[in-house]
């Protein structure tokens, strides 16, 4: 840091120091203002323009240190003023006091973050260059954001000053015309009955109104906006085109055609997306497929004898193509053809924001015209860059399904969910399963007696485990496939037949001519969507993998509902998506289920919360079916039942889990639970005994000594243990 930011920095500190010392904040209150009117205003009639220039002095002093009482000071200047030179030094003073803000920030701060986060300012600073001063004239209008926060963020854009400074002085004049305006009806108030004049009441109408209008005429400037340089269509050929027949496109499409909508639904691929064809069907058919192998090779767990597991992996692998085979129709163009859908295979790119291009698997082409679009394209595992690993023809876990011959050796990238599922279905098949894993732990995202007792598994299972370890290198040596690796500081060996990458995925967004229409994609490839799931434009809508944030198969049918439903209403009512609710199963064994939040994100985000655990070795049924191991976590408010969030590791977590997910969307709290009958001996029961766990430690001490004296004294008795 150089020296004229540390002046700078020690001047901010005394000026906003003094402020609070010398009482500013009691100066800059609406009681201080009508106490001290009369007597301001009597001083302002003898010094006129030395009043004026200390007001708007304060008031750019106020505003460049973000301080507290701008609103008090714009109110002030229509009160002390009036309307026409109030709302001059409030506009002026305003506009400088905020451009003093933006460059201090500038100044201080946005070199660090140049330096630190390259990549992401570049990318914000071409946004700001595209859409900045309409951007920050929506700021302005209608704050979502205090004023200041808006000063010091624009700060660290590449934003103009100019610019800055010309549409915050017009953007601004609006609301401060309406503030300036009240303050002129609050000076005149001397008697009660002042209060209910006409002028007041005017006022205040449009201090109220003015947030809803400025909001109405924003989203009407943004409509203009948007479209401006598009022609949109007099008939449309659809009410909805989908594109992408994954879980939310095939979800958006039955949604449309559910209520009488025209509804077009185009595939480039095959039906289903990833979730039937690469992803939750065959790797859930694979997983069967293993944990049979895992039961038949520790059989003697169940009083049987063990046996070692024999047989063809390329039957297996058939098993999972025969299981996609018989869910397919359930996803089959005839199917949705049924329901009235138009199922069209080929490629779609955007001609105009309401006309999309279909190109066949032939050469040829068709335009379609339609109302609302959606952007389903699903995503794609991220291969990262990593010298010398294309040249080793890489599994993902879009690929894998093609092996045919188990793999000898088999390294897995990464220590996710879908890292961890294949690693340990591949081990129990027979493999030698090397799992590689940066962090210091495997599924990172979930508590760390979570993560330790899947672990424990992984290595019963005979995974060899590389944590706190980073690939760094691919090479082909003497013929063996070689990876080297990193680990504290020491360069690993690792040698293989096969690996797998499972580092997360990205979204699609290959062919579709975004930028023809203005709309690029992040740095994951997925769409950055509204909260109605709209993009750029209100009529075109993304959900699913390609839209985030979460990329599970149930989230994207969650989101197709909202995307449909917008696309084809938007224009009465638009409905934000909800994710307050959101849970997710791993389905490794043990089974790891969790929805809402875990003690980890509770304490990074200062969330109070009680813990409760039940451990389902207690439990009856886990213990006849040979699974006693894991445990049931609920988070709950402090004192209350509320839940907060839980987590179930077990054989069946997920299945258990489907309660606390009801009992959160529907504000039932683990009292209700508790009174719910579970039918005996179920894995159910697991979640009624975690209630009860929670009851046991909430119970009322005192009440209960009570009625232990009451209970005694019933049977004659003494009144309670140990009294004569």
């Amino acid at each position: 840091m150089n020296n004229g930011k540390r002046v700078l920095i020690a001047l901010i500190v005394l000026a906003v120091a003094s402020f609070w010392l010398l009482g500013g904040d009691q100066w800059l209150t609406l009681e201080a203002l009508k106490q001290n009117r009369q007597a301001l205003t009597f001083w302002i009639g003898e010094h006129r323009t030395l009043a004026l220039l200390a007001y708007t002095l304060t008031y750019v002093l106020v505003t460049s240190l973000s301080l507290p009482g701008a609103a008090v000071l714009t109110l002030a200047g229509g009160a002390l003023f009036g309307n026409l030179l109030g709302l001059l030094a409030v506009s002026l003073a305003s506009t400088v006091g905020a451009c003093v803000a933006f460059l201090v920030a500038r100044f201080l701060l946005r070199d660090t973050l140049r330096a630190r986060y390259r990549d992401t300012v570049a990318r914000i600073d071409r946004g700001i260059e595209r859409d900045g001063a309409f951007y920050l004239a929506t700021l302005r209008l209608v704050p979502v954001f205090p004023f200041f926060l808006v000063n010091l963020v624009m700060g660290l854009t590449g934003m103009r000053l100019w610019t800055y400074a010309w549409v915050s002085w017009l953007a601004m004049l609006p609301g401060t015309f309406v503030y300036v305006n009240a303050g002129t009806q609050l000076g005149q108030v001397e008697a009660p009955g002042d209060i209910v004049s006409g002028g007041l009441l005017l006022s205040f109408a449009l201090l109220g109104l003015f947030p809803l209008l400025a909001r109405a005429l924003v989203a009407w400037l943004r409509r203009r906006r948007v479209y401006a340089g598009w022609r949109r269509p007099r008939v449309f050929d659809y009410n909805l085109i989908v594109i992408g027949a994954g879980s939310a496109g095939l979800v958006s499409a039955y949604i449309a055609a559910a209520v009488k909508a025209k509804v077009a639904l185009i595939e480039r691929h095959r039906m289903g997306g990833d979730c039937l064809n690469t992803g939750c069907v065959p790797s859930k058919a694979l997983i069967r497929s293993a944990r049979v192998a895992d039961t038949l090779r520790h059989a003697d767990r169940y009083g049987l004898a063990s046996v070692p597991v024999q047989g063809s992996f390329r039957t297996v692998m058939e098993r999972v193509q025969a299981v996609i085979r018989q869910v397919e129709p359930h996803d089959s163009p005839e199917r949705y053809r049924a329901l009235g859908v138009d199922c069209l295979a080929g490629e779609a790119s955007f001609v105009t924001p309401w006309e999309v291009e279909v190109r066949a698997a032939d050469g040829s082409c068709r335009r379609l015209t339609a109302r609302s679009i959606i952007l389903a394209t699903g995503g794609r595992p991220a291969m990262p860059p990593i010298p010398g690993l294309a040249d080793m023809a890489p599994l993902t876990s879009d690929t894998v399904w093609s092996l045919r011959e188990p793999p000898g050796r088999l390294l897995v990238l990464g220590g996710g969910p879908i890292g961890c599922e294949l690693a340990q279905a591949f081990a129990r098949l027979g493999s030698q399963v090397i799992q590689v894993e940066r962090a210091d732990r495997l599924l990172s995202r979930e508590d760390s007696d979570v993560s330790t007792l899947v672990m424990h598994q992984f290595q019963a299972d005979g995974i060899d485990l590389r944590l706190n370890c980073t690939a760094t290198e691919f090479r082909l040596e003497q013929g063996e496939k070689v990876a080297y690796c990193e680990q504290d500081g020491q360069c690993l060996r690792i040698p293989f037949d096969e690996v797998l990458v499972a580092l997360g995925r990205v979204g699609n967004t290959q062919g579709l001519a975004l930028e023809r229409i203005g709309l690029e994609p992040r740095a994951n490839g997925t769409l950055p969507v509204n909260e109605d799931l709209s993009l750029r434009y209100p009529h075109v809508f993304a959900c699913g993998d390609v839209a985030g944030p979460y990329q599970f198969t149930h989230a994207a049918a969650h989101q197709a509902w909202y995307a449909a439903v917008n696309g084809l209403f938007g224009q009465f009512r638009r409905f934000r998506v909800d994710y307050r609710v959101m849970p997710w199963v791993t389905f490794t064994s043990p089974e790891v289920a969790r929805v809402g939040l875990s003690e980890e994100e509770a304490r990074a985000r200062g969330v109070p919360y009680e813990v409760t655990r039940y451990d389902l070795d207690d439990l009856d049924r886990a213990i006849a079916d040979g699974e006693a191991r894991g445990f049931v976590k609920v988070l709950t408010v402090p004192g209350r039942d509320r839940i907060l969030g839980a987590v179930v590791v077990g054989a069946q977590a997920g299945a258990i889990l489907a309660e606390f997910t009801l009992a959160m969307t529907h504000g039932l709290g683990l009292n209700r639970l508790l009174a719910t009958i579970h039918p005996y001996p179920t894995w159910g029961e697991a979640a009624k005994y975690a209630a009860g766990e929670w009851k046991r430690a909430h119970a009322p001490q005192r009440l209960l000594r009570w009625l232990e004296r009451f209970h005694g004294w019933r049977r004659g008795g003494p009144a309670h243990p140990g009294s004569e």
